[in-house]
């Protein structure tokens, strides 16, 4: 449930009534949702449900068939695609198999953000220390000149974290971020997540279907089913909910 300071503060992340269809596939049927600073929204949905559709929208990927997205208060479809692009350094994307480039050290990995925006990081004459920084935040420094194909896929996974962390983005997309790793590493994952919102004072939106990392980490709950925002809520009143839709979710 959103608490007493939302009500005074304005979302940094605004959906209002998106909508988008392929054919006769409505996909999206007027999603709404608000992300305020500082919180961890999770976002649960069956497969096809729409989930990665609303994100590719959010960051302009894809164009929805109507409704509006609001990013720090900059409405997302009036952007050029110059202002877009800036916009896009301050929303880290966490991509759910990590999308480490495999022909680069975890340090040029780390870096290739920093060159890809040079203009914005003009500033920064040697990036080894900020390297060190984000890779500091997620254990991994001793790692900073392997190759991903040397790493587990949980350090893929945090290396990738250090990688959206690198550009101090204010808001962070987590697509599944524990898909595909074994529960131990999943439970460290989670753990990072929160220590990084702390120490970074980033506000989160995470898609996952991994229903202990949507207890550990979340403010708030939205269930996107039948392409809205059928329910939303923190963990226990959503799980006490009577609706059968909603207990799919949490048996």
């Amino acid at each position: 449930m959103m608490t007493q300071k939302h009500n005074t503060q304005a979302p940094i992340l605004e959906i209002k009534d998106l909508k988008k269809s392929f054919g006769a596939n409505h996909v999206l049927n007027g999603f709404n949702l608000e992300l305020f600073e500082g919180e961890n929204v999770v976002i649960m949905g069956r497969s096809g449900s729409g989930k990665s559709v609303m994100i590719k929208c959010l960051v302009g990927l894809m164009e929805a068939d109507s409704g509006s997205i609001r990013v720090m208060g900059k409405e997302i479809s009036t952007l050029n695609p110059e202002d877009l692009n800036t916009l896009r350094t301050d929303i880290g994307f966490l991509f759910q198999g990590s999308a480490l480039y495999d022909s680069m050290t975890v340090r040029e990995n780390l870096e290739f953000p920093l060159r890809r925006h040079k203009q914005k990081f003009a500033h920064i004459k040697d990036p080894t220390e900020l390297v060190l920084e984000v890779l500091e935040s997620v254990g991994l420094v001793h790692a900073i000149d392997l190759m991903p194909a040397e790493l587990s896929g949980g350090m893929q996974r945090r290396v990738a974290l250090a990688r959206t962390l690198i550009l101090k983005p204010k808001i962070i997309l987590y697509d599944e971020p524990t898909s595909g790793l074994d529960p131990i590493t999943s439970k460290e994952i989670i753990e990072l997540m929160r220590r990084v919102q702390r120490q970074y004072k980033t506000s989160s939106l995470i898609i996952t279907h991994d229903v202990d990392c949507a207890r550990v980490v979340s403010e708030r709950i939205i269930l996107l089913i039948d392409g809205i925002n059928y329910l939303e809520g923190d963990y226990e009143t959503l799980k006490r909910s009577d609706d059968e839709k909603v207990k799919a979710f949490f048996k």
